[in-house]
């Protein structure tokens, strides 16, 4: 009897041990992790201002990786057949337009709270952020010149004092690009938006910086009046009391998207799903507007005062599709134009 008695207390034993391994397994879809891994090419001001309220809002355990989004996304690939991230926080379109087969279709709840024509369209990006083309100002150095818009660029007041980056090297700079060409021409092949660059890029003098940092940092340091950049850097010069202002240019200024993505085959969808919803919740979207220099895109969110308000600038759409299917031609064509006028 006592070695019946023994055998089966070890037979619990080990059922129980069992069923504790089970119930700690990072199958996210089971509902029984706290753990979500997050592939990011984020800022830490970004993370710092949501990263410790979903944690402490949901008991999950965020492991983050950080690294540039393309970095990333050759990481994701490479772990197709046993996902180590289950979410990836960052990057814009074309991103996840290019490499969908990486994710899964996910739609928040919360998605229908978006602002309109930023909401997720692509079933496999959620959109969190939305990021302007500025024009980056140097009061002191401008004087009075007026600097309102891409056509006041071309005054030869401005020659040679114009920084902007190489749209064949700089997401931001092919930004700048696809807004001034829509802008102006209206598309992205009239004569009318290219004929604009030409000017522009005589104007610039060859000065082209070597990276996008280094183009908004120049007229920050006084070494340039203007720089066509984006609007998450240039507000951080303003929330620090350099002497700049940022223009949203006249003609138009583009806002594209920057979100996040659920992977495919991960092991936590369940906890990836309460991060997306929670970074396009009221919370997390106030979070942004609030706490960084990155524009939320909730129609409710609140932003700081050192922000414009959305209201208060013309936007124009970018046709996202379009552009991620045809930016080799676009960039190109730029480069041909620049090598010719640098002649």
């Amino acid at each position: 009897m006592r070695k019946w008695l023994s055998t089966s207390i070890i037979l619990t034993m080990l059922v129980a041990i069992l069923a504790a391994c089970g119930g700690n397994s990072n199958n996210g879809a089971s509902g029984g992790s706290n753990k979500l891994v997050v592939y990011t090419p984020n800022s830490e001001a970004m993370l710092n201002a949501l990263i410790p309220s979903f944690e402490k809002q949901t008991g999950i355990t965020v492991e983050l990786v950080s690294a540039g989004s393309g970095e990333l996304i050759k990481r994701i690939q490479s772990e197709k057949a046993n996902p180590y991230a289950d979410v990836m926080f960052g990057g814009a379109f074309a991103l996840y337009h290019d490499n969908a087969d990486l994710f899964e279709e996910y739609v928040s709840a919360n998605d229908k709270d978006l602002l309109e024509g930023h909401q997720n369209k692509s079933g496999v990006m959620t959109p969190v952020v939305s990021d302007g083309s500025v024009l980056l100002v140097n009061t002191n150095l401008a004087g009075d010149i007026e600097i309102n818009g891409y056509e006041d660029l071309l005054n030869p007041a401005l020659k040679g004092k114009i920084a902007m980056a190489d749209p064949a090297n700089s997401s931001s700079a092919f930004a700048q690009l696809t807004n001034m060409l829509k802008a102006i021409g209206g598309d992205y092949t009239s004569d009318a938006g290219w004929d604009y660059v030409a000017k522009l890029l005589e104007n610039i003098d060859g000065k082209i910086a070597g990276s996008s940092s280094k183009a908004h940092k120049s007229v920050a340091d006084g070494e340039y009046v203007v720089a066509l950049t984006y609007e998450d850097p240039a507000v951080s010069y303003v929330k620090d009391g350099a002497a700049v202002k940022v223009v949203f240019p006249k003609e138009g200024a583009v806002f594209l998207d920057a979100g996040t993505g659920l992977v495919k085959g991960s092991k936590n969808q369940e906890n990836a799903k309460k991060f997306i919803d929670y970074l396009i919740s009221k919370e997390g979207q106030d979070a942004i507007g609030q706490q960084t220099t990155n524009r939320p895109l909730r129609a409710d969110a609140a932003i700081s005062d050192f922000m414009t308000p959305i209201d208060q600038i013309n936007v124009i759409q970018e046709d996202v599709a379009y552009v991620a299917e045809n930016k080799s031609s676009i960039v190109e064509r730029y480069t041909d134009l620049f090598t010719q006028i640098a002649k």
